[in-house]
Formats: C-alpha cells, sequence, structure tokens
C-alpha cells in the first residue's frame, strides 16, 4: 500500500468517513502533503493509537480556541467510541484551566452542541 493510499484509508478512519475526499493526488500540494505525511505516516503510527492523539489534538486545538476543529475531533472521537461525553466534558474543564477561560468556556459550548448532536443520533 501506498503512502498516499495508507494516508486516505487513515483519513477516512479518523474522521470517520464524515469529511469530505481530499482531492486526487497532484490536483493540490497542500493535501497531498497532509495525507502522505500527517495521515500517511504521522496518523497512522501505532506508537500511539488514535485515541492518545486525538487527545494530544484536542488540547493543541483547545489552546488556538479554534471551533470548528474542535468539533470535528469531539464527534469523531464520540462516534469511533474513543470517548464518552463525560470523558469529553472533563477535558473541557480539565483543559480550560490551561488554555484560560474565554477560550475553554466558548469551546465547552461547541462541546454541547456535539454532545447534543452526538445523543440524538443515538435515540
Amino acid at each position: 500500500m501506498s503512502r498516499r493510499e495508507k494516508g486516505i484509508k487513515m483519513f477516512n478512519e479518523v474522521y470517520c468517513g464524515d469529511l469530505p475526499q481530499p482531492p486526487e493526488e497532484g490536483q493540490d500540494k497542500f493535501f497531498d502533503v497532509m495525507i502522505d505525511s500527517l495521515f500517511g505516516e504521522l496518523w497512522a503510527d501505532d506508537a500511539l493509537s488514535i485515541k492518545e492523539k486525538r487527545l494530544l489534538l484536542l488540547g493543541a486545538i483547545m489552546a488556538q480556541g479554534e471551533d470548528m476543529t474542535f468539533a470535528i475531533q469531539c464527534r469523531s472521537a464520540l462516534k469511533r467510541g474513543e470517548l464518552t461525553p463525560e470523558q469529553l466534558e472533563l477535558a473541557a474543564r480539565f483543559l480550560t484551566q490551561y488554555v484560560g477561560y474565554p477560550k475553554g468556556a466558548r469551546l465547552r459550548l461547541t462541546l454541547i452542541g456535539v454532545i447534543k448532536e452526538f445523543d440524538k443520533s443515538q435515540e
């Protein structure tokens, strides 16, 4: 399996097939590098589990205060069964102590919306 094929497979696994597929190889160098390096190498490396990588990523995203990516990661963690709503709530409270209340409070609202959406989909 090529690095590109491994990257696409890992991209779909990490994001539960919920995100649009990246452009075909060679159409967008940014995506080529992201798929080959980030997903084909880093996410595919089993030295850390996907759950462990996702927890690291949630901390980094929360530090940046980036709502959309935070929601995507939380949604995927719930769908993959990596984290429960309670664990995500605890992670948000914990990380708020490090990233500050303005970012933490805003991202907690994002998380509440994701959890409601997830709970509704489980009915």
